[in-house]
């Protein structure tokens, strides 16, 4: 995924692939949902470069949606009681024992340049893939100077979650061209209205 480009032509990086999978959720934007088909979600897959692009996806059916989007609830839940200081132990138990599958193997292979390219040793399976998001939750969960730059955007119809790496962390929201362009047109319509 292409920095400040996002997933899906979106102007959004949240910095991790756990973060990029709770946005695609229509509760994080107040969009709609983006993992509504097997197709679009071995899109998503692709684009959050969990496969090598070319990687045959022809299994991935509802039953990996419905499991894709299980997990995506339960990082979501995970994260937002981090973030407010609750408890969220069913959710835990659901990452961790995703996070305790193996991931997909990996190999390096001559592309058709002959530079060396990643491409998996097997066709993918849904719960090694589901692996990869859940230990990237834990991996970003664990450590204490990632979870510290966990933040949710302050826009006003905006949930997505995301990494705060800017330079004095005071970065408010997921995108400063979208959300933070909102709020700041909105702001000057309320000065221009406020004057006589």
């Amino acid at each position: 995924m292409a920095a400040g480009t996002g997933l899906h032509g979106r102007r959004f990086d949240p910095g991790r692939v756990c973060l990029d999978l709770v946005a695609t959720g229509p509760e994080a934007s107040g969009a709609c949902e983006q993992l509504d088909s097997p197709a679009r979600l071995a899109a998503w897959l692709v684009a959050a470069r969990l496969v090598p692009p070319g990687t045959p996806l022809a299994a991935v059916d509802d039953t990996w949606v419905a499991r894709f989007r299980q997990l995506r609830t339960g990082i979501d839940g995970l994260i937002s009681a981090q973030l407010t200081g609750e408890v969220a132990d069913r959710a835990l138990e659901r990452v961790n024992a995703l996070a305790a599958g193996a991931p997909p193997g990996l190999r390096a292979v001559r592309g058709r340049s002959g530079a060396l390219v990643r491409a998996l040793s097997a066709d993918p399976v849904c719960g090694a893939l589901l692996a990869v998001v859940a230990r990237d939750t834990v991996d970003l969960l664990t450590d204490p100077v990632a979870r510290a730059g966990l933040r949710r955007c302050e826009g006003d119809a905006c949930r997505r979650l995301y990494l705060d790496t800017s330079r004095g962390r005071r970065r408010r929201w997921c995108s400063s061209e979208v959300c933070g362009n909102r709020e700041r047109v909105a702001r000057h319509r309320a000065r221009v209205k406020a004057v006589p």
